[in-house]
C-alpha cells in the first residue's frame, strides 16, 4: 500500500545483522583493561562493562558468559605480550632472562591484575598455553627434566610478579623515618645502595634476584645441558 498523500516516507531498515558486530573479544578486552586501570579489579564488573561499551548487559552475555570469561581474555591478551622469541635461539640463561624481562613489565603495567592471573586457570586461553608450550620446549631443549619444568616456571613466576610490584614502589620505601636512630645498619644500608649503570633500584634488584634464581636452577638441575 502507498502512503498517504503528503506523508513523509521512511526507508525501511533492512532486516538481517548490521554490516559489522557491534562487539568482539579486542574491543571487550581493552574496556576490561580499561576499567581495572581506572578503578582496580573491583571495578571490573560485568553491568560496569557493559556500560563502557555502551550496550546492554545482554549484548554483552552473547559474546562472554561471565566475568571469568572476561578474565581469560585478559589474561590472554596479556600473556599474548610476553615475550618467548629467545627460547631455541638464545642460550637457555639468557632466554631466561629476556622473557622474565618482558613478563615483569607486561604486569608491571597492569598490577591490579597480578592477584587474579596469577590465580587463574589457562584453560581455553590459547596466546597463555602457546607462551608455556615456547617456554616448555625451550627448557626440553636445554636438557631439564621434564617433571621438573613447571615448577622451576612457577618459582620464577613468583618472584616476577613480586618484582612487578616493585617496579611501581615509591622512591623511599626504605626510609625509617625518625626511627632510623633504632636501626642504624639498616638505615646505612638504605643510604649507601648503589646500582650500578644507572640502573633504577627497582632495575637493580630484579637482575641481581634473577641472576641468582636462574644460577640457582642450573645447579639444582644436573641434567641441564653445560654448555648452556
Amino acid at each position: 500500500m502507498g502512503s498517504a498523500a503528503g506523508a513523509p516516507t521512511h526507508a525501511r531498515r533492512r532486516a538481517g545483522r548490521p554490516p559489522q558486530a557491534v562487539l568482539s573479544s579486542a574491543r571487550i578486552t581493552k574496556a576490561a583493561l580499561k576499567l581495572v586501570s581506572a578503578d582496580g579489579y573491583k571495578g571490573l564488573t560485568m553491568a560496569a562493562l557493559a556500560k563502557s561499551l555502551n550496550v546492554a548487559p545482554s549484548a554483552l552475555y552473547n559474546h562472554v558468559r561471565s566475568k571469568q570469561d572476561v578474565l581469560l581474555l585478559v589474561e590472554d591478551h596479556l600473556m599474548g605480550r610476553v615475550d618467548v622469541t629467545a627460547f631455541g635461539v638464545e642460550p637457555w640463561a639468557e632466554a631466561v632472562k629476556i622473557w622474565a624481562h618482558s613478563y615483569r613489565n607486561v604486569f608491571a603495567a597492569h598490577l591490579p591484575l597480578i592477584p587474579v592471573i596469577a590465580l587463574l586457570p589457562v584453560t581455553n586461553a590459547p596466546a597463555t598455553i602457546t607462551m608455556y608450550e615456547a617456554v616448555t620446549k625451550g627448557f626440553l631443549a636445554a636438557g631439564w627434566p621434564s617433571d621438573s619444568i613447571i615448577d622451576a616456571v612457577v618459582a620464577l613466576e613468583s618472584f616476577i610478579y613480586g618484582s612487578a610490584y616493585d617496579v611501581n614502589a615509591p622512591a623511599d620505601i626504605f626510609d625509617a623515618g625518625s626511627l632510623a636512630p633504632q636501626a642504624p645498619h639498616f638505615a646505612a644500608a638504605v643510604t649507601q645502595r648503589s646500582n650500578p649503570g644507572g640502573q633504577s633500584d627497582a632495575n637493580a634488584a630484579f637482575t641481581l634476584g634473577l641472576s641468582a634464581m636462574i644460577a640457582g636452577l642450573l645447579a639444582t638441575s644436573t641434567r641441564v645441558s653445560d654448555t648452556e
